[in-house]
This record gives C-alpha cells, structure tokens and sequence, in this order.
C-alpha cells in the first residue's frame, strides 16, 4: 500500500474515532457530590440536600433535556441551585432555558441567579426574560435573599447576578450574616475568599467550564478570568470554615468541545459539626 492511501486509510479510522470522543466528552453527564460540614448549621438542616447546576448554555441532554432532569431528580434534592449562563448570548434560545425550568422546578425548589452571558442582553429583553422565569417557577435571585426554614431552624440564601459583582453590593447582600448559616450563589469562582470574608459559610459557582481542557497532573488548561492553568475551575476549595463548589458546568460557548472534562451536576449534602 502506498503511503498516501496508508495516510488516507489512517485518516479514515482517525477522524470518526475523534468525533466519536467529542460527542462522548460533551454529551456524558457525570455527577460530583460533596459533603460541607459547619458548626453554624441548624439541627434541622442535618442532611439537606442541594444540586448545583452552572452555565447549561442553552444545551439539551437529549430531548427536553430528559437525560439532566432524570439525573437531578436521582439526587432527591431538597434544593435545586443555578450559577448563571443558563442561556447563551452566541446561540440562544430562551424557549429551551424555560421549559427546562418549568421541569426542574417540579423536582425541587429551584434558585437561579444570572451569569455573564445573560448580562449581554439588553436590559429589557433580560427582564422580560427572568419574569418569565419567574412564571415557570424558578426564584431569580439577583441582589437578593430568601430564608430557608425547617421548623424552627432557618438559614440564608443569597444570590449575587454578576451584573452586580462588586465588593461593595456583595457586602450589602450579605449584611447579617455573621450569626445565621448563609449560602451564596455567585458565577464566578475566583472570588471565593471574598465570598468567604464577607459571611458565606459555602458558595456555589461555574463560570470556569472545569478549564475546558484538563492535562492530567497539569489540571485545567484555561478559564475566563484566571487565564492559563487556573486555579479555581472545579471542586471544593476551602477558605476557613467556609468553602466555595465550583462545578465545571454542563455546555460550552465559545470554545466548543471539552477533553477529559465531562458535563457535571453537583449534589451537595449539608452536615451539621458537632
């Protein structure tokens, strides 16, 4: 066989096998769960259970996204919390962000605070937007705090849109904080000692697509914000007695594939130290 029928024959193999491995790493949905344990948690709260779920980017996991909301629903969660980026300013279809609502509402109570990508929007067009997601039954937290109550037992739940990002309207959200359990819901993830100081107990985040490309012991390849080899793209990362989960999200925008970085849905059980 001649060289370049070898070179084609290679190809051949080659090409399919490389897209079958992309569809694989953007399609596969895996979950990561976690334990955060603190001293500040209610009895009651012993055992509460949380999905996080970060830049979806208006991508389906089959057909109306059955195969997350299965997944979810899996999880029993008590609480369904959302990062930002459910829509994608390059490719969006608001229709599809709101069916999934209107169903992941139904499996628990569900938090949504925006991310970059819906800051893009015009400010009528977004509002209009987080009003219907309002209707579908999701609470849209932008600068706000709702209570979370068991009995007797309370704790806090704030959400921080990125539109807002700042030290000064984080320290105003979190006003109070000091003596109740908090939990934070802001995109981005390389603010977690912020987060921390300014009265989280524990902060969900995405933003940094788990690096897109994980390098094995190199870790994550690049993430908006922190540049190359990022520190924060994925995990629990640890600021005293508070901590920030970083999931690595579940679709893609500008870059368009993932390589050892499959889509993830976090749970998160909360435990109370004795």
């Amino acid at each position: 066989m001649s060289k370049s029928r070898s070179l084609f024959a290679l190809s051949a193999i080659a090409v399919p096998a490389a897209l079958a491995y992309f569809l694989y790493e953007n399609n596969r949905l895996t979950v990561s769960d976690y334990t955060f344990e603190s001293k500040k948690l209610p009895a009651s709260f012993d055992g509460f259970k949380i999905v996080h779920l970060s830049d979806l980017h208006n991508k389906s996991f089959g057909r109306g996204n059955h195969r997350l909301l299965e997944l979810i629903s899996l999880e029993s969660p008590d609480i369904i919390v959302i990062s930002g980026d459910l829509l994608d300013s390059r490719h969006t279809n608001k229709a599809v962000a709101l069916d999934f609502l209107r169903k992941v509402s139904k499996i628990a109570p569900t938090f949504y605070t925006t991310g970059n990508h819906e800051d893009r929007f015009h400010e009528d067009e977004m509002a209009d937007f987080l009003k219907d997601a309002e209707q579908a039954g999701a609470t849209v937290l932008t600068q706000d705090t709702v209570t979370l109550t068991i009995g007797t037992d309370k704790i806090r739940l704030c959400g921080l849109a990125d539109k807002y990002r700042s030290r000064e309207n984080l320290r105003t959200l979190m006003k109070g904080s000091s003596d109740t359990f908090t939990i934070l819901i802001s995109h981005r993830p390389q603010y977690g000692k912020l987060y921390s100081e300014c009265g989280a107990d524990l902060t969900f985040s995405g933003h940094a697509h788990g690096g897109q490309m994980r390098l094995g012991k190199l870790g994550s390849l690049i993430a908006p914000g922190q540049g190359f080899f990022p520190k924060y793209s994925e995990g629990i990362h640890y600021f005293g007695n508070s901590a920030t989960i970083i999931s690595r999200g579940l679709g893609n925008s500008l870059i368009p594939t993932r390589i050892n970085n499959l889509p993830e849905v976090v749970g998160c059980t909360l435990k109370r130290k004795q």
